[in-house]
């Protein structure tokens, strides 16, 4: 039976206003991601699969946690993010919906966007929220029929979704749950028969120590 364990990018950089320039580690990003490659070594975990999307943040994150695996990253755009600034900005001009300038205003804000997104009222979204929800579902599929534990680096939004299906949360609790979903935190599926159960969410074990505290951050 394959496990997935699916991780979440280190922190990106927080001040962008665009996907582009989003799409880098911070220095704490970096820091985060080996941590939590130490964190595995010692700990003895390995892998037999990896898998990130090719965003830079993906790629970064993988490459910061070092050797936890003794095989390439294989890159697979169906890992990549939902992309949040291409429908918040068409939230805000067809609905009004401002955009978020701290994280009390994502809370409001991100189960509201979702909602637009899910019910078709965006209109030209990058992607439609069918296609979203289709691609998650069809790669963590097929990365669940491999054989041997999977290493999967991807995003919050990701991770919500696979969530989503998994748990059968409806949109406004995706929303959340990927707000509490923390930088470089670890989460893991394993196959129950047909179905694929949550055994493991949003844990940080190589950010739990005090001097670490100030690492555990969610944007």
């Amino acid at each position: 039976m394959s496990t997935i364990t699916l991780v979440r990018h280190g922190q990106a950089n927080t001040e962008a206003r665009d996907e582009e320039n989003y799409d880098k580690l911070s220095p704490l990003g970096h820091q985060q991601a080996e941590w939590l490659g130490a964190h595995m070594r010692h700990s003895g975990q390995s892998f037999e699969r990896v898998y990130t999307g090719t965003l830079r943040r993906h790629v970064e994150t993988a490459a910061s946690m070092g050797d936890v695996a003794r095989v390439q990253p294989i890159r697979d755009a169906r890992l990549n993010e939902l992309e949040f600034f291409a429908l918040a900005s068409a939230a805000e001009a067809q609905h009004g919906l401002a955009m978020p300038q701290n994280r009390e205003d994502f809370v409001t804000h991100f189960p509201q966007l979702l909602a637009l997104w899910q019910e078709d009222r965006l209109q030209e979204p990058p992607e439609p929220f069918a296609a979203f929800e289709t691609r998650v579902r069809d790669v963590v599929d097929e990365i669940a029929q491999g054989r041997g534990s999977a290493l999967v680096v991807t995003s919050g939004g990701l991770i919500a979704m696979v969530l989503r299906q998994v748990m059968g949360m409806d949109i406004t609790n995706t929303a959340i749950t990927c707000l509490s979903i923390m930088n470089s935190s670890v989460h893991r599926l394993h196959r129950l028969g047909p179905h694929m159960g949550m055994m493991q969410f949003n844990v940080v074990p190589h950010l739990d120590q005090p001097d670490r505290h100030f690492a555990q951050t969610h944007l």
